[in-house]
């Protein structure tokens, strides 16, 4: 079930939120060895938020259930997940929509017709091209 849209709407983003998320994939993906998860720097995605929202077992538990991959800080333009929420803007929140349960309708059916369809992102930019256009970010080796 690689590649697949999941998306939760929360009235905030709290660590909590962020933990209580994180259990829902672990769940979703019970019989996976490990779930790779690519996602922003914010602030609540660490183990500490896990250790914040449950019993401390629990939270190694899930944090070792996945690999989680960061993208570069200011470099949100490379996240694929970006790319998703622009989007998810433009074919479902492109109005003004006045209460959160219509959102979340709106988002499930939009998730779920893009699972249904195996959307992809063509992803062109390369390896090379972000040690070009990033080099700040990629040490380099000096003679």
């Amino acid at each position: 079930m690689a590649g697949r849209r999941y998306l939760k709407i929360t009235e905030r983003k709290t660590k909590r939120d962020w933990a209580n998320f994180i259990e829902d994939i672990a769940r979703e993906y019970s019989s996976a060895k490990k779930i790779i998860l690519i996602m922003d720097n914010y602030s609540t995605h660490k183990a500490g938020s896990l250790y914040e929202a449950f019993e401390p077992e629990k939270a190694k538990e899930l944090w070792d259930k996945f690999q989680f991959v960061y993208t570069p800080k200011h470099g949100s333009w490379l996240n694929m997940a970006e790319i998703e929420l622009n989007v998810l803007n433009g074919q479902c929140l492109n109005r003004r929509i006045d209460n959160l349960s219509t959102i979340r309708k709106e988002c499930e059916a939009w998730q779920n017709d893009r699972n249904n369809k195996n959307a992809e992102i063509n992803w062109q930019f390369t390896t090379k091209d972000a040690r070009i256009k990033l080099k700040r970010l990629y040490p380099t080796l000096q003679d």
